[in-house]
């Protein structure tokens, strides 16, 4: 069954599901994600995205029998992991059991990465005689460190939820029964902030992280908020002591 999305209010959700086979994604799965993906970007009111899946564990990575057709130019596996990198709206996966291959790839492109203890992870690449791609790789490095990403790349190690953890790959680690909670608390959070501080912030982070930062382009999104009703917004609720309406503008 193809990945499939909901949107409710400010929360998207997109939810793969595929349990029998570890939500393993075929190939025409990759353009039903970037479909789904420029729904979101083309949703306004939407702030958030979450990534869950159906069953035991999060994702299998790619169907490793139609792995000589992943790296399409322009519809690659990658080019789909790159789409939801750059995603307009604050991305959150939600890891409940393993994520392997190119999944954790999939994974690391989003800004938060909730797992559970009973959550593991494994690169095999270099065990399959794949060379990954630039972007991913990239990923790693910029998130996880050179000598991590070596490790998981170059000596394929399993990791352990807290191993995970405590290389930066899970954000959040809980109890199996507070994954969904925690999950839920957080996107409510997230759909709560200020959408020109949040949304912007997002993007500018990730271009800090790969270096192709604007500082321009930052000046000109701090100047936009300072002068935005949410920002006078966001102090009267401050001093009134009271959630904020925020509307965008």
């Amino acid at each position: 069954m193809s990945p499939e999305l909901r949107i409710e209010g400010h929360v998207a959700t997109l939810t793969l599901c595929r349990p029998d086979v570890a939500n393993r994604l075929a190939p025409e799965d990759l353009p039903a994600i970037r479909q789904h993906i420029a729904v979101v970007n083309h949703a306004p009111d939407v702030l958030v995205l979450r990534i869950q899946s159906t069953g035991k564990h999060f994702c299998s990575g790619y169907d490793i029998s139609e792995i000589g057709g992943s790296q399409a130019e322009g519809a690659g596996f990658g080019d789909m992991v790159d789409a939801l990198e750059h995603c307009r709206a604050v991305t959150v996966a939600v890891i409940q059991g393993g994520v392997y291959g190119g999944a954790t790839d999939m994974a690391l492109a989003c800004d938060f990465r909730l797992g559970s203890t009973a959550t593991q992870m494994f690169m095999p690449a270099a065990r399959l005689g794949l060379h990954f791609y630039l972007s991913g790789m990239e990923r790693y490095v910029s998130r996880l460190g050179l000598d991590m990403a070596k490790r998981l790349f170059l000596g394929a190690e399993t990791l352990d939820a807290s191993a995970m953890h405590r290389a930066g790959f899970l954000t959040h680690l809980v109890e199996p029964d507070a994954l969904q909670p925690q999950a839920d608390e957080l996107c409510m959070r997230l759909a709560g902030m200020a959408p020109l501080a949040l949304l912007g912030m997002k993007a500018q982070l990730n271009r800090i992280a790969r270096g192709t930062v604007d500082p321009a382009a930052v000046r000109e999104a701090v100047l936009g908020t300072l002068a935005s009703d949410d920002l006078r917004e966001g102090a009267r609720a401050w001093k009134e002591k009271r959630a904020p309406r925020f509307t965008g503008r």
